[in-house]
């Protein structure tokens, strides 16, 4: 999207209660501003501003359309507005402070105008439900991991023998057993073993919660893209995963940027007479683990990828330089799966 395609760009700082908006003509010329609150009534005043001070040939460029600004991105593109979106400026230093949601607003604006690389906002229905159930998800397993160390903490500081009777026990059975427990109340241990009871029932229940939601997730999947369960080492929640990452078509426009997304495409820090690439820490790192997670499963049962680890590591490269080599092939590999997608996905 170029600017002389376009008569004005409206840019928008979205933020919880309020959004700032800055009315751009293509120029560069700033034609207006305003601010308004991030309700119904907002979105409908906010369509009325554009019509009133950006007649003609519009597109807006929102911040946070996949949080504070994904309610006016629906409204918008419901009503066959053009929306696109722009990343939130990075902030470092006392420079970084210095800045209004109204500036941020023009700078959106500008953003575009600069034919800076841009994407369609995400797009709600069921990929926004997967996007939910794996939060949640990996909320309760959050909370079931810490359980079990605060579980495994106490353990160490329990009377004996009871420690020596439940220190053997496997998580399995250790969780069991706590939970059945029935603390005496005049024991000197009793607030201790009451700690062990609460830990391990909410341990238990989070395991619960954990394996209802990914059942969720399997299910959504299936209706969406179940393609990608046939490939090997993928299984529900890598494959919500990559879906909720990749969106829809259009919205990443090459597997470059895909990759780029995912933190797997090699940055060049050469000098000197030294050649290298390093790692990437950056983009999503929900993929780059989905990605890893592939990989690991694919190194055990894959022959291909058993095969291809073996050859780098006899050309000199180590196992983890070979997984992430991998990483990169398996992101544009995926990518051209996802975008080979029925367009309904």
């Amino acid at each position: 999207m170029f600017a002389d395609e376009l008569d004005y760009v409206i840019g928008v700082d979205s933020h919880r209660d309020r959004h700032a908006l800055g009315v751009v003509q293509a120029s560069g010329v700033v034609a207006a501003e305003a601010e308004l609150s991030a309700s119904s009534g907002g979105y409908r005043q906010a369509l009325r501003f554009a019509k009133e001070r950006a007649p003609g040939r519009r597109v807006w460029a929102i911040e946070g359309t996949g949080s504070y600004g994904a309610g006016l991105a629906r409204f918008l593109a419901g009503r066959g507005e053009r929306v696109v979106e722009v990343e939130r400026p990075k902030r470092s230093g006392s420079r970084g402070r210095l800045k209004t949601d109204r500036l941020d607003a023009l700078r959106a604006a500008r953003q575009l105008l600069a034919g800076e690389p841009l994407a369609t906002p995400r797009q709600g229905g069921k990929r926004e439900s997967l996007r939910a159930l794996l939060a949640t998800r990996e909320g309760a397993v959050a909370a079931k991991r810490a359980g079990l160390c605060q579980l495994r903490a106490l353990l160490v500081v329990l009377p004996e023998p009871l420690r020596g009777e439940l220190r053997p026990l496997a998580r399995a059975a250790l969780l069991r057993r706590c939970a059945q427990m029935r603390p005496n109340s005049e024991s000197d241990a009793y607030g201790q073993l009451l700690a062990l009871r609460a830990c391990a029932r909410r341990v238990l229940a989070l395991t619960q919660e954990a394996a209802e939601l990914e059942q969720a997730i399997h299910s959504q999947v299936q209706q969406l893209a179940p393609s990608l369960l046939n490939k090997p080492g993928i299984g529900p929640i890598s494959a919500a995963q990559l879906l909720t990452s990749w969106s829809h078509h259009g919205r990443i426009t090459k597997e470059a940027s895909f990759a780029r997304l995912a933190g797997v495409a090699p940055i060049p820090a050469s000098s000197g007479n030294t050649t290298r690439h390093r790692l990437d820490r950056g983009g999503d790192r929900q993929l780059n683990r989905a990605l890893h997670t592939i990989i690991i499963n694919r190194r055990k049962t894959d022959p291909a990828t058993i095969a291809y680890i073996q050859r780098r590591q006899r050309e000199g490269k180590t196992s983890r330089e070979a997984i992430r080599c991998l990483k990169r092939y398996l992101a544009r590999n995926l990518y051209r799966h996802l975008e080979g997608l029925p367009q309904h996905t």
